[in-house]
């Protein structure tokens, strides 16, 4: 481990609002009054955090009402001083939480997480080129999680597009089915008054016929008139 990494991390500590419960460093300097001044300005949201003064990053990191702090050099990588804060609220929580560090008198715990401190900067101090590659990786997978977030979005986009279009189909085919019943009935009735025509045009040839019938047969019985007009009287010979 060379010696810029080393001196990486000047000071840190943990603090309940206002309250520093736990603190450590192996600096001498005004680090701990500047981070003071910083707590009292932070704001009361969970989020993260960070002042830059006289050559030093003040990181802090802020959730469920406790603050985390560690000082470092400008020369330290940013995600270096994020990883060490969440490496120390982790063990923090997990030591604490819901217990005697919500009631703790300041810097009363120090002698229990002060050096737990100091072993979290040493490790990830050792482990800084690990986390890199981490962070790396982590940053390649969001990117893989939002590329594939937003091919989703369009795919279903694409599918209410395409549901759209369905549904114009839809309203097409039952469109054409409704066009092919009316023009069903529309042939039944013309086929209905073609035949009514062309009952109407026999009816009227019959009634025709019939009238030419009566008048050449002056009646009903045409075969008795026509006999009738052929007969002949006969002579009965009579004897002597």
């Amino acid at each position: 481990m060379s010696d810029e990494k080393s001196s990486w991390f000047i000071y840190g500590f943990v603090a309940r609002g206002t309250v520093v419960l736990a603190e450590y460093t192996e600096y001498t300097g005004n680090f701990a009054a500047i981070a003071a001044r910083c707590l009292d300005k932070l704001p009361s949201s969970n989020n993260r955090f960070t002042y830059a003064c006289d050559g030093h990053t003040f990181n802090f990191l802020v959730n469920d009402g406790y603050a985390y702090c560690v000082v470092a050099k400008e020369s330290a990588p940013k995600h270096v001083s994020v990883a060490f804060l969440e490496r120390v609220e982790a063990d923090f929580k997990k030591r604490y939480g819901g217990g005697k560090a919500d009631t703790a008198l300041p810097k009363s715990l120090n002698k229990e997480f002060g050096p737990v401190l100091k072993e979290h900067m040493q490790y990830i101090i050792e482990h800084a080129d690990e986390i890199e590659k981490l962070i790396k990786v982590k940053a390649q997978v969001s990117e893989v999680k939002s590329i594939m977030l937003d091919n989703i979005e369009k795919t279903m986009d694409r599918g209410e597009k395409l549901r759209d279009l369905e549904d114009k189909t839809t309203d097409l085919r039952n469109q054409a089915q409704d066009f092919k019943k009316q023009g069903t009935k529309v042939r039944r009735k013309m086929w209905l008054q073609n035949k009514k025509i062309k009952l109407v045009i026999l009816g009227i040839l019959l009634i025709f016929v019939f009238i030419i019938w009566m008048s050449i047969c002056h009646g009903f019985d045409c075969t008795k008139h026509s006999g009738g007009e052929n007969k002949q009287p006969v002579e009965e010979n009579q004897g002597p």
